[in-house]
């Protein structure tokens, strides 16, 4: 069963391998849906998700997955977050069992908001 609450982050760029993976991921995992997307011939090569997350596909990028220390993702319910993301084979991190890294490297920091905070920020008009 997919996370059923909703996350927010602030509008990080990364470059990914296979944005198809992510993109089910940060929608599967942690309810942020997309909200804008550039693609040819069907296959998306960027992607927006509210809340600000853009992913670059790069196929060809060999690095640390876009050269981030992490990404800190606000998140409803987070027992229930780690929970899914456990399914999706994420590594838990020494840092805490909040913080996780995706198969490619990329790492989040899952922080759990209070009260209406994360419906507040996707309320949130900031751009016209």
């Amino acid at each position: 069963m997919a996370y059923r609450r909703k996350s927010y982050v602030e509008h990080v760029a990364v470059r990914v391998k296979d944005i198809a993976w992510h993109i089910r991921f940060f929608r599967e995992v942690l309810g942020l849906n997309i909200r804008e997307e550039t693609a040819a011939d069907q296959t998306p090569y960027q992607v927006w998700t509210i809340g600000g997350m853009q992913l670059i596909s790069d196929p060809d990028f060999n690095g640390p997955e876009g050269r981030l220390a992490h990404l800190g993702i606000m998140t409803e319910d987070l027992q229930e977050a780690l929970a899914e993301a456990a399914k999706w084979g994420v590594k838990e991190l020494p840092q805490g069992r909040n913080w996780i890294a995706l198969p490619d490297g990329l790492q989040l920091e899952l922080i759990q908001a209070y009260g209406n905070g994360v419906a507040e920020a996707l309320a949130a008009k900031s751009r016209p």
